[in-house]
């Protein structure tokens, strides 16, 4: 294995350039727009590692959270990971009662997390109002973080160009080049470059660069819309929260940054049409310093859905040469999937890890991820009823 084409140049073409080029391979980049300008810059990026399912996967995930740590160990400069607690808790008695199923379960596998009486919101996250947390008991994961997304590309990307690669912004890809079945390369525009392997690190481009060769990767697109405020003025968030019809976590400037499922279920495509100012009341209801902080930015990222909700990494049959690694839990998956995905392909030996994610498996369309699984349940309650 001598040359790589990677195309894309969020978290997982960042990380599997990064591993390739250490590993001597000669490495091009090549990315339509800039480093992390894609969904990379438009997702919540903390660590969720409790909620997926099954066991194998929840596993790979573990791995890709840790592996945040040895990949900060190994890159200089400013960290993208900031550990804080993740809090949950529920507002139903069904859901309460699911969330500390879940719970149980994650300790039974060796999930760092302890159930806590709802007071103890007031030491674990200052910034919240007591009063948004309306049950007895609330879910503590230790050992999470939250994700700097872009800091992570740009230091990977930065370290993958100082072991020789190259990187091409403002490239976008338009073909593959071909030897019978074989890719052999990739094309943009007028230019070419020749490859032993091509990785498809397209994220919701993915299946087109797929369809380039021939081959087809069973996804979907779901976008996904996160708000970002201004510095609080006062107490920052200082945890990760997974509260009723809204998600948290803090930014690296003292703001905070919003997600919810039940939002997302109402984009109209790429269009948000006010939903950014409900993240943000709805955020308000639970930190209530939102009140005073300003909508800082706006964001919708478009996520890559495989229809089991599980990775799709490795060649497919249809074309072989043409390597595939795609997730929609890109951020904490990408030390580990682009570990492994360089050590394959460097070393011709597959990976055991990663058999169960083969793009050439039989999916049913039964979602496997239950982190998936929550995101869709919710988002078709958010749905106004005939």
């Amino acid at each position: 294995m001598n040359r790589a084409v990677v195309v894309g140049a969020g978290v997982l073409g960042a990380c599997v350039a990064y591993h390739l080029a250490r590993a001597g391979v000669e490495v091009v980049v090549l990315e339509e727009a800039g480093p992390a300008s894609g969904t990379s810059s438009a997702t919540f990026a903390a660590d969720v590692t409790h909620l997926k399912t099954p066991h194998t996967y929840y596993r790979l995930n573990r791995q890709g959270s840790d592996g945040h740590r040895a990949l900060a160990e190994e890159l200089d400069g400013p960290t993208w990971r900031h550990p804080v607690p993740l809090v949950q808790w529920a507002d139903s008695d069904d859901a309460q009662r699911t969330l500390l199923e879940q719970a149980l379960r994650v300790r039974e596998w060796g999930h760092d997390c302890r159930n806590a009486p709802a007071s103890a919101l007031r030491e674990l996250a200052p910034a919240v109002d007591p009063a948004a947390c309306t049950v007895d008991e609330i879910v503590v994961h230790t050992g999470t973080a939250w994700f700097d997304a872009p800091r992570l590309v740009n230091a990977l990307l930065d370290a993958a160009v100082r072991a020789g690669a190259e990187a091409h912004y403002g490239t976008r890809v338009t073909g593959l080049l071909r030897d019978g079945a074989r890719v052999v390369g990739a094309e943009a525009g007028e230019r070419s470059w020749g490859a032993d392997v091509v990785v498809n690190c397209a994220g919701p481009a993915a299946d087109q660069i797929a369809a380039l060769a021939g081959a087809r990767l069973p996804l979907r697109h779901v976008p996904g819309l996160v708000a970002e405020s201004a510095p609080l003025a006062e107490e920052p968030l200082t945890a990760i929260l997974s509260a009723p019809g809204i998600d948290l976590r803090p930014t690296a400037d003292g703001g905070v940054l919003a997600l919810s499922w039940e939002v997302d279920a109402r984009l109209d495509g790429m269009a948000a049409d006010g939903l950014p100012s409900e993240l943000h009341r709805r955020a308000s209801t639970v930190v209530p310093g939102l009140g005073g902080a300003r909508i800082a930015d706006a964001r919708i990222g478009v996520r890559p859905v495989p229809l089991d909700g599980l990775p799709l990494v490795g060649e497919a049959d249809a074309a072989p040469g043409l390597y595939h690694l795609v997730s929609h839990s890109a951020v904490t998956l990408a030390p580990v999937l682009g570990r492994l995905a360089a050590q394959e392909i460097t070393s011709g030996r597959a990976a055991e890890e990663l058999d169960a994610y083969r793009p050439g498996r039989a999916i049913n369309g039964d979602v496997q991820d239950e982190n998936l699984r929550a995101m869709n349940r919710r988002g078709r309650e958010s749905q106004p009823q005939p």
